[in-house]
Parts: C-alpha cells; sequence; structure tokens
C-alpha cells in the first residue's frame, strides 16, 4: 500500500487517514471474497462460441522453414552463414525451441543488428529504433517485434509491450499462437476488458492445436476477466496492484500517477455508496419504528432511567364499588362464563381450583 501511493502525493491529501482506513478494510473483504470464490470456482468448461471455424492460420513447421528461407535468401547474407542456419534448423527444430526462437535464431546469425535487442528487453528505447526504418523487411520485422513483445511481457512490462505486439498481423506472423497469448496478456493485466476477450477468443478458436500451457491459462483468463465488474473492489484492487508494478519498475511519471488518481477518485465513490447505504438503512429503521407507534402498533416500551412527559392532570376518577357483604360476588352465568374461559385458557387443575374456591365463596368459608 505504501508503495503504491508516494509520500509526496499523499501529504497533500487532507482526508488521506481517512481513505488509508477505509482502504485496508476494502482491500480485505476483497481478498477473503477473492480466496472465497477461487475456492468455489468452477472448472471452466469449453465456450461453444469458440468452436466456430478458425479466423486466422496456424502455420505448419514446413511452412515456417520455407518462408525463412526465402528471407535467407533475399537477405544477401554470407553463403556460408545461410548454410550453417539451414544446418542448425534441420528438418525439424530441436526439442523445446519454440517455431519464435527458431526464426528469430536464424535472422540473428546474418543480422547483426538483432543482436541489440538483448538491450532492447532491459530497456525499449535502446536498440530497438531500427525495427521501425523502412530499410528493413517485414517477415523480419514482425518476427523480431514479437520476440521482444514476448520478452518484455515476460518482464511485466506490459506498457512497453503492447504497442509491439498491437500492430503485427495475426495472418502473416511466424507464430500466431504466441502473438494472441501475450498480445491478451497485456490486456488483461491493463483491464482492457473487451480487447484482451476479443484477443483470448481468437486465441481459443484453436483450441487443441496451440501450445496446452496456452489454452489452459487461456480459459483461465477469459473466464477471469468476463466477470470483472468496472469499478468494484476486485477492479480496484487490480489496479492498485499496477501501481505498486509500474512503481517497481521506476515508472512514477505522469501515467502511473493518473492511474492513482483513478484509484482514489474510485475508491471514494465507493466509500460513498457504502455511507449512503448505512444512512439509508438507519433511516428506514428509525422511520419504522415511528410509524409503528404512530399507527396502532405496538409503541416502544418507556426506558426506566428517564421521567415519563405525560401531559395528563395527575387525578384519578374515584369508583363507589359499593359496600356490604356482597362485593365481589358475580352473577351466576358471569361466574359460569368465566369459569368457562378459564377452562379453554388454562389447564384442567386451574379450573379446578377455581370451582373449588367458588364453592367456598358460596359456603363462606373463603376470605374475599
Amino acid at each position: 500500500m505504501e508503495a503504491s501511493f508516494p509520500a509526496s502525493r499523499l501529504g497533500a491529501d487532507a482526508m488521506l487517514p481517512h481513505r488509508l482506513l477505509a482502504i485496508s478494510t476494502l482491500l480485505l473483504v476483497g481478498c477473503q471474497m477473492e480466496l472465497a470464490r477461487g475456492m468455489n470456482a468452477p472448472t471452466v468448461a469449453p465456450d461453444a462460441e469458440l468452436a466456430r471455424e478458425p479466423s486466422w492460420p496456424l502455420p505448419s513447421r514446413d511452412e515456417l522453414r520455407r518462408r525463412t528461407d526465402d528471407w535467407l535468401d533475399s537477405f544477401g547474407g554470407d553463403p556460408n552463414d545461410t548454410a550453417d542456419v539451414l544446418d542448425r534448423w534441420g528438418d525439424e527444430p530441436a526439442a523445446g525451441v519454440e517455431p519464435l526462437d527458431a526464426v528469430v535464431g536464424a535472422i540473428r546469425s546474418v543480422d547483426p543488428r538483432a543482436s541489440t535487442l538483448e538491450a532492447a528487453v532491459a530497456d525499449p528505447t535502446a536498440g530497438s529504433a531500427w525495427l521501425d526504418g523502412s530499410d528493413i523487411d517485414s517477415f523480419e520485422r514482425d518476427a523480431l517485434r514479437l520476440w521482444l513483445g514476448r520478452e518484455l511481457v515476460r518482464q511485466e512490462r506490459f506498457d512497453e509491450a503492447l504497442p509491439l505486439l498491437a500492430g503485427l498481423d495475426v495472418a502473416t506472423s511466424v507464430d500466431p499462437a504466441t502473438l494472441l497469448f501475450h498480445r491478451a496478456a497485456c490486456q488483461h493485466w491493463l483491464l482492457q476488458t473487451e480487447a484482451a476477450i476479443e484477443s483470448l477468443d481468437t486465441l481459443l478458436e484453436r483450441a487443441g492445436e496451440i501450445p496446452t500451457r496456452y489454452e489452459r491459462i487461456a480459459r483461465l483468463l477469459r473466464a477471469d476477466i468476463g466477470k470483472l465488474e468496472e469499478g468494484s473492489l476486485d477492479h480496484i484492487a487490480r489496479r492498485m496492484r499496477d501501481i505498486t508494478r509500474r512503481l517497481d519498475l521506476g515508472r512514477a511519471g505522469p501515467t502511473t500517477r493518473n492511474v492513482q488518481d483513478g484509484v482514489v477518485e474510485s475508491l471514494d465513490r465507493l466509500i460513498k455508496q457504502l455511507e449512503d447505504q448505512q444512512q439509508e438503512g438507519d433511516g428506514g429503521s428509525a422511520a419504522g419504528a415511528g410509524g409503528a407507534g404512530g399507527q396502532g402498533g405496538a409503541a416502544k416500551p418507556m426506558d426506566d432511567s428517564r421521567l415519563a412527559g405525560g401531559q395528563g392532570k395527575g387525578e384519578v376518577r374515584s369508583r363507589d364499588l359499593g359496600s356490604g357483604e356482597g362485593w365481589g360476588n358475580l352473577p351466576p352465568h358471569a361466574r359460569e362464563a368465566a369459569i368457562q374461559q378459564i377452562g379453554r385458557e388454562f389447564p384442567p387443575h386451574y379450573r379446578e381450583a377455581i370451582e373449588l374456591y367458588f364453592k367456598r365463596l358460596a359456603a363462606g368459608s373463603e376470605e374475599r
């Protein structure tokens, strides 16, 4: 959290303690929700819509060999170097060597400029400007851009990798599966939801033909990004994670500050919504209690710790209850009705005790 918000920016915000406390609480709840969701997440099933006819070709190794041979011939390198490249390529690239690495290996063997790409991985502005020149063949340029973009993604430099990968054509790429996967990885991390879904769906058009690791991770990314709601706690947490990544890479410029400002604004809106909901809930409870007392409902009992504010005069109406021995005697029909009522509402032994009481009254043996 501290890495996400530099001290110079935090000191300028008078509401910072309130925000940090709210942020900590929200992220704790979010982490618990994400953990629960991850534990209960169902297995991702193949999407029926992804079973449509693939819109992009998957070149065979023979086709890549032919295209590489054509480029080597047109490049005009030393015949001995070209022969050495072809010998090392062989009928099949070495076990574990990806098509992209095999093609780039052939390019490096004859074009010394390709050796500058190692430095460009650490600093994309160093040693890669020549890729935009007009004197480079499209086959070589696209292959080297794809290789550089993939390496930048592995370094979590998504902002630099995406421009390199976004401009490449899947139809002519030497390794279209690698292109689509790493392009989708950038879009997923940078929360470009619609673009990420499009790239992942396109990649999964050839599920079963692409490398297994690409397919499995692509399905997980597709399920994850499809449920992400903009402005939600999950969305805010991912933007904060991106801020941390940028700062770890030494990117504390305007772009990172804009992301920080957006996170603070989103948190403010979320906190405001929670506060409004709480106030509405408290107001509804108070209105319900007041309405119950004002419309004939059960009123809240008076607290013992305070005096009642009654407006009566405090006078008691006197009644003439009569005098003599007849006071308290009930007429026979009223006495029977009372006994019947007691029999309905109380256990039988109560009825027996009351009947015995009235008998004693009649006999004059019971004190009133």
